[in-house]
């Protein structure tokens, strides 16, 4: 089984993807670094709706993502417009397929399902803010068809996307909108165009993360609360709330992921420097159960970002937006986390990194 973790540099003068090999017990080592033929933004933010400190640049979830077979690998390039694609080869290395406008400004998420493909742009103050998502079908080398009529605005033109993402049978896409406290969803048609949004108010404020359980239930954080919150998905994109805005005590819950398992769910509370560990019932119902900080007590204090579980579900990754480091824990059968390694390389840059995929 191939095992890998990827980052992304963001940089401004060549965006690029960080490998890691990540060996039996989830200790990574580096590996190579594959330039995107984009640019990033280095510590620029994307907009001026979070403090301009060079930590977490794109404001969002999802700007580096594996496709469901994990043959391709996709990154944005938020500082040229566009997204690149890539074939992951046999030993975790990376083959650029292709670079693909992302028809819009800023691209700061993207997610797949099967051979579609979508983005989602930031817009910038010149626009002022028009924001988007837009689709594209994958073709069996990796690159990149525009689908015509698959761009949408989300709810108002100057929503700030946070996330874009799939549910698991494909049918909709959901996108948390930052600025708004809205989470807009659209069906999917065969064509692989969208209708809506239907707009659904959120729980907390600042909506950022949002990830799929395979039952349908999603998880949404809250940056202005610290909280996570649960909702049920009607078929016609209504969403009806489960556990509403659950706060964790910390500061700035932004990314969410879960145990392989779905009965835990983590989230980076970026601000604390934590990651809160939240149990999820078999209804979708979620309970607070304790925090761990990113760095060991007693090293540089890591400021967590983006993080991701090992698909054997063995080992969580979360990147350190303050150090470009990533911290690995070993999962235990209660949720808890257990520092392994914080890993380091000299080939990425201290501050502006962003995104996290995992094998």
């Amino acid at each position: 089984m191939l095992r890998m973790v990827y980052m992304m540099s963001n940089r401004e003068a060549m965006n690029e993807v960080i490998a890691f090999y990540r060996d039996m017990n989830g200790m990574l080592t580096f590996m190579g670094s594959y330039p995107t033929y984009g640019k990033g933004t280095g510590t620029r933010k994307v907009s001026n709706v979070t403090a301009n400190d060079g930590i977490d640049p794109l404001i969002s979830q999802g700007s580096l993502t594996l496709s469901q077979d994990s043959r391709y690998l996709f990154a944005v390039n938020a500082g040229s417009n566009s997204i690149s694609s890539f074939i992951v080869t046999d030993n975790g290395g990376l083959v650029l397929a292709d670079v693909k406008p992302s028809e819009g400004v800023q691209p700061n998420s993207v997610d797949v399902f099967a051979d579609l493909l979508y983005v989602s742009n930031v817009g910038n103050a010149a626009n002022p803010f028009a924001s988007n998502i837009c689709g594209f079908r994958i073709g069996d080398n990796g690159r990149l068809t525009h689908i015509p009529g698959a761009i949408h605005h989300l709810s108002t033109m100057n929503a700030q996307p946070a996330q874009v993402l799939f549910t698991p049978d494909g049918s909709k896409i959901v996108v948390s909108e930052l600025t708004t406290d809205r989470l807009s969803v659209y069906h999917v048609n065969d064509y692989g165009t969208a209708t809506g949004p239907i707009i659904n108010a959120s729980m907390g404020t600042r909506p950022l993360g949002a990830y799929f359980l395979s039952s349908g239930i999603l998880l949404v954080t809250e940056v202005a609360s610290s909280a996570l919150s649960s909702y049920a998905m009607r078929d016609n994109g209504i969403l009806d709330v489960i556990s509403g805005s659950v706060p964790n005590g910390q500061k700035t819950a932004c990314w969410i992921t879960v145990t392989r398992d779905e009965r835990f769910a983590y989230t980076s509370n970026t601000l604390s420097g934590t990651i809160s560990t939240y149990r999820i019932d078999d209804n979708g119902k979620l309970t607070v159960l304790g925090h761990t900080t990113s760095t060991p007590v007693g090293t540089p204090t890591g400021i967590p970002i983006d993080a991701r579980v090992s698909k054997d579900g063995r080992n969580y990754y979360v990147l350190n937006g303050n150090q470009g480091t990533i911290s690995v824990f070993n999962i235990h059968d209660d949720g808890s986390l257990v520092s392994l390694q914080v890993a380091a390389s000299t080939h990425y840059p201290y501050f502006g990194s962003q995104g996290l995929a995992v094998l």
